[in-house]
């Protein structure tokens, strides 16, 4: 596994493009439609969880959470009109076709929810993350993780009309406790625990503090209702401004990049390539139709929050693909019977690919978008 991946990393790396795509054609390549080697993608989807985690986790240590209210005020609104934008779209095309609710409300969210991973990956490499445009945009990622819980909730709506009020309840307490959480760490009033102070000289008790404090965020949102991802994000945004744990980032920087890489490569495996074989016209449409509207959507966004066209074609490169969030939804709504197995399949065909050819897609409109370097909005 490891030598394959670092062949096509070799050879993606030639051909200046992101290693992401590497670890997913090793998926492919490893499935069990063409070496079997790995025959249930599950197993490893489970360890690239963890690896999503550690993202987050990671994000969080490196971002630089903005004082600037208009900024997030920017971000949410954003967001929220990008969600109106792609509920209306879903709502007409999903009627010319003749779809149902179920059908229409998972339309929908391939096009609200995009790659945190992908995207958030793409901006730290390319030194982003700082930029006006990159703190937006990752803004708008973390609420979109924030909308994972009532969008789930809704989805169990549809299956038994009904929904437990209680975790929607705990979900909204916890949107309101990480919002005063960034505020105080945004506003430098953070709490230095005594402990922390302590362990300052060893290093091996750091490391398993950390690790315990990512996973102990992570299970808490969870426990709330809303995603581990959130919660480890949290973690690294609090451990990133305590002096204490300033070079923990280099000792756990290599775990990250092996279960990023294990996450990619589930994506590869759950591809069936019998099933996109037999029905290419319309995965390839329909993939291709998401990059292109979802991109447009966001331009459209971007350019009635008065960001330059520069930025907005830019910002709707990063937010033109589908993301982890649709196959979790779609994964769950086929279990629930809101959708049908043709369905599921042509779904997960389509964000499979969407993941796979957004690094590339990003990678090459950067270039025709800026001919040298980002321009930044004021």
């Amino acid at each position: 596994m490891c030598l394959l991946i670092l062949l096509l990393i070799v050879l993606l790396k030639k051909l200046n493009q992101p290693y992401l795509v590497a670890y997913v054609f090793a998926g492919i390549v490893l499935g069990p439609h063409i070496t079997g080697i790995f025959s249930e993608p599950e197993n490893i989807s489970v360890l690239g969880d963890v690896g999503i985690l550690l993202l987050m986790f990671f994000l969080g240590i490196e971002i630089n959470i903005p004082g600037n209210r208009t900024l997030l005020l920017k971000s949410f609104t954003a967001q929220s009109v990008r969600t109106l934008l792609s509920i209306i779209f879903s709502v007409f095309l999903g009627k010319w076709l003749g779809w149902n609710t179920g059908y229409i409300f998972l339309l929908a969210v391939t096009f609200i929810f995009n790659s945190t991973a992908v995207v958030s990956e793409f901006l730290r490499k390319n030194h982003k993350l700082s930029t006006q445009i990159g703190k937006t945009v990752l803004n708008i990622l973390l609420l979109q993780d924030l909308m994972l819980a009532p969008t789930l909730t809704f989805l169990q709506f549809l299956s038994k009309g009904e929904y437990d009020i209680t975790k929607l309840l705990f979900s909204l307490i916890g949107c309101v406790l990480i919002f005063f959480l960034l505020r105080a760490i945004r506003n430098k009033n953070l709490v230095q625990l005594k402990f922390f102070k302590e362990i300052g000289t060893d290093h091996e008790l750091q490391v398993f503090t950390a690790v315990a404090i990512c996973l102990g965020f992570a299970l808490i949102t969870s426990f709330a209702g809303l995603t581990p991802a959130i919660g480890s994000f949290v973690a690294g945004v609090y451990i990133g401004r305590t002096s204490a744990f300033h070079w923990l980032e280099n000792v756990l920087r290599p775990f990250k990049i092996f279960f990023v890489s294990l996450f990619f490569l589930s994506v590869g495996l759950m591809l069936d390539l019998h099933y996109i074989r037999e029905h290419y016209p319309i995965i390839i449409t329909l993939t291709f139709g998401i990059l292109f509207i979802n991109g447009l959507l966001s331009v459209i966004v971007f350019r009635l929050m008065k960001f330059s066209w520069r930025d907005s074609m830019y910002a709707g490169t990063l937010l033109s693909q589908t993301g982890e969030f649709g196959l979790l939804a779609c994964s769950l709504a086929h279990q629930l019977n809101i959708i049908d197995y043709n369905f599921f399949k042509s779904s997960l065909a389509v964000i499979g690919l969407s993941l796979l050819l957004s690094s590339i897609w990003m990678t090459i409109l950067k270039d025709i978008v800026y001919v040298k370097n980002l321009v930044n909005s004021d």
